[in-house]
């Protein structure tokens, strides 16, 4: 498992939200090249990056950064979601540099868009199901559907899908821990491999999702525990690394 630091964008800077609430945000950096550089330096293996204003707009909004980032890190494998509704958004990504795409809202208004996505853009994309209660919610997780999340996910298992993100709202942001069993569930409807998000807060996070044994749960991403200091991205990843090896 890998720990993924995310770096959230909104008008620019490096923020983190309260269960998804544009309004509840705080500044963390006006750098985000330099916060990069940062979990770079900690060792991350991969990156998250949100794309808030996007999220909300349809389209990208924070595109130039997200290419600064993509170019100033060519070997870092980058993953980015918000507001990613069409195929000429992802190509505009993967142009960029970035390596993975996260099909959120699209997914589910337009499960069908999945499919040709990973067609179109083989081994790029992957599914962010984000969700409150168990149901997904959509449109920068302003409103909130009548469709299961583990359903969601059966949907997409023959499309070529790298990997489903997977948040519970309700602890994104919060530091009130993950939602250790609803991943677990996650991964057992999906034959694609499941990415944890939302809550994660420190080294119990980390250990309550290994301790779950289930080899679909291959990375956790993480926002305010490393920018609050409640979680050491190096003390986690080599963790992970050790609990592999034994």
């Amino acid at each position: 498992m890998i720990v993924i630091p995310a770096i959230d964008l909104k008008d620019g800077a490096c923020v983190r939200l309260r269960q998804g609430v544009m309004d509840d945000s705080t500044v963390f950096s006006d750098d985000p090249i330099g916060v990069a550089k940062r979990w770079v330096e900690q060792g991350a293996r991969r990156l998250h990056l949100v794309d808030l204003n996007g999220a909300f707009a349809g389209e990208p909004v924070n595109g130039e950064v997200v290419t600064a980032i993509a170019k100033a890190y060519p070997e870092l494998p980058i993953q980015i979601g918000g507001g990613i509704r069409s195929l000429e958004t992802i190509e505009y990504y993967l142009n960029a540099g970035v390596n993975y795409v996260i099909i959120g809202t699209k997914a589910v208004k337009e499960p069908e868009f999945v499919s040709e996505a990973c067609k179109a853009f083989p081994d790029t994309v992957i599914v962010g199901l984000d969700a409150k209660d168990g149901f997904v919610a959509t449109d920068g997780w302003a409103e909130v559907s009548e469709v299961k999340a583990t359903d969601l996910a059966k949907r997409f298992a023959d499309d070529g899908v790298s990997a489903i993100v997977y948040t519970d709202i309700a602890r994104d942001g919060m530091m009130q821990g993950v939602n250790v069993e609803a991943t677990r569930e996650m991964a057992d409807a999906s034959v694609i491999p499941v990415i944890a998000s939302g809550g994660i807060t420190n080294m119990d996070d980390i250990r309550g999702l290994l301790d779950t044994g289930h080899a679909g749960i291959t990375g956790a991403i993480t926002g305010r525990a490393i920018y609050e200091g409640t979680l050491d991205l190096q003390e986690a990843q080599a963790f992970c690394d050790d609990r592999l090896k034994a």
